[in-house]
């Protein structure tokens, strides 16, 4: 007889992880890039564009575009510019306060 497998909801298991002050610590600090890589996935799909089509559009490869989406590459402003251009979209930079005293 088989033993008979438990799940956890995803929920349920990062839940548990914030009560860790180092996990919550490593989470916020990832914050920036999945915004970015977030906002960079968004910008390829509002325009219905496939990681080729935008890579051709933007003279680069796929792959340099997969690495752009999953946050294992920082842009530089050109890129952004570039990828903005390519999705018909208008690149805006901003500053939020983020609660912490300067």
């Amino acid at each position: 007889m088989m033993a008979k497998s438990k799940t956890i909801p995803a929920e349920q298991v990062f839940a548990e992880w914030r009560k860790d002050p180092e996990y919550v610590k490593a989470y916020d600090a990832l914050e920036e890039e999945f915004a970015l890589a977030g906002a960079l996935i968004g910008a390829r799909a509002h325009a219905g564009l496939t990681q080729e089509e935008l890579a051709e559009r933007m003279g680069t490869s796929q792959s340099a575009i997969a690495r752009l989406e999953s946050g294992r590459s920082r842009p530089s402003t050109t890129t952004l510019a570039k990828l903005a251009k390519a999705t018909g979209t208008k690149l805006r930079v901003s500053f939020v306060p983020d609660g912490k005293a300067a």
